[in-house]
């Protein structure tokens, strides 16, 4: 039987379709691929295949500790950032929890399968699907956990500062968790102006998750982390899972792509150049686009795409199973110059075929 998928992402069910492998512009990944520093520290790393991994993830944490700059009994490391959303969830044991819709589909995910009471904030695309202090008053003193997204998937749009310290006060208050999911945070202009990780001394409410997947390209690695000043919550999150959730080669991966500084400049540079570009020319070909921050773009089309695009080689994500969203939504990565003009020729044939 088979098992529905709600990821970007199916090369692989692509590749039994077709025979090969495709354009895929459905997952947020690095379009420059796996650097070639962590590719040689996973190859080194099999000579102590035969070992055990540290449950720890010691040097890892320590390499993690230096780059963030916070103390390294703050950070829990897992198998992706999805592995520690099911570890938080578990951790904590909400009874209500609050989420945003459109928005990332395990935070749900995981809150249904603790038999979580899950209660959605619906962004609207008249104000541009972003965040308002109606948010707020959604934090109820019932309200045990609520879920962010900075910037959020698959808007792409970030939460003003001002208005994320406004909603960890009220946590506060509530007795909520607030879990701010910072995985695309590294592509905005300006990182430092949207992360969270200044209060994480302030809020012990605050848990902010992290993962090498998208700025690294390895997701096939699976490899994340999360930052709080409560120990005792990320005691509870590491006995939430199996032990030796990180691998071996994937903490050599986490801590050789740490020193990729000028890999991760490069792929910042490409992101900033790229995106406002693959906006202005899907806009062009007269698509609704949301004006997202980050590295994909979140689009309307009133003619199916999926298909037609599929048999020309390329994936894109169909978004029409995101909560607060319906048929006609895609979300594009941002890719290199040749990958997103072959897109948008792509994108030229199906339209105009669409034209009556």
């Amino acid at each position: 039987m088979g098992q529905e998928l709600i990821h970007g992402g199916d090369w692989a069910g692509y590749a039994a379709q077709y025979g090969g492998k495709p354009l895929d512009f459905s997952a947020n990944v690095s379009p420059l691929g796996l650097p070639d520093g962590v590719r040689d520290a996973v190859i080194r790393s099999l000579d102590g295949a035969g070992d055990y991994p540290d449950p720890l993830c010691r040097a890892l944490r320590e390499a993690i500790a230096g780059a963030e700059d916070v103390d390294p009994d703050w950070i829990l490391c897992g198998g992706g950032a999805a592995d520690l959303i099911y570890r938080a969830v578990l951790a904590k044991r909400p009874r209500r929890a609050l989420v945003t819709a459109p928005t990332f589909a395990e935070y749900e995910a995981a809150l249904d399968l603790a038999g979580c009471e899950t209660e959605r904030y619906l962004l609207r695309e008249e104000t541009g699907f972003s965040l308002d202090g109606g948010f707020l008053t959604a934090i109820t003193p019932e309200t045990d956990m609520v879920f962010l997204c900075q910037p959020s998937n698959p808007t792409g749009r970030t939460v003003p500062r001002a208005l994320l310290r406004a909603v960890l006060e009220r946590c506060r208050e509530a007795g909520a968790l607030l879990a701010v999911d910072e995985c695309f945070c590294c592509f905005l202009d300006a990182p430092e102006a949207f992360t969270t990780k200044g209060l994480l001394g302030e809020y012990q409410n605050l848990l902010i998750l992290k993962a090498f997947t998208k700025l690294y390209a390895m997701a096939g690695l699976r490899l994340g982390y999360c930052l709080c000043g409560g120990r005792d919550l990320l005691d509870a999150m590491g006995r939430g899972g199996p032990p030796w959730a990180v691998s071996g080669p994937a903490q050599a991966a986490g801590i050789a792509a740490l020193s990729e500084t000028a890999y991760v400049r490069a792929v910042r540079a490409l992101i900033a150049q790229e995106r406002p570009r693959l906006a202005g020319e899907l806009s062009r070909l007269g698509l609704r686009v949301v004006a997202g921050e980050a590295n994909f773009l979140l689009f309307f089309s009133p003619e199916p795409l999926l298909g037609p695009l599929r048999e020309r080689g390329i994936l894109i994500r169909d978004c029409s199973n995101y909560a607060g969203l319906n048929q006609g939504w895609y979300r594009a990565a941002v890719r290199t110059r040749e990958e997103n003009c072959r897109l948008i020729r792509a994108l030229e044939e199906i339209l105009k075929e669409g034209k009556p």
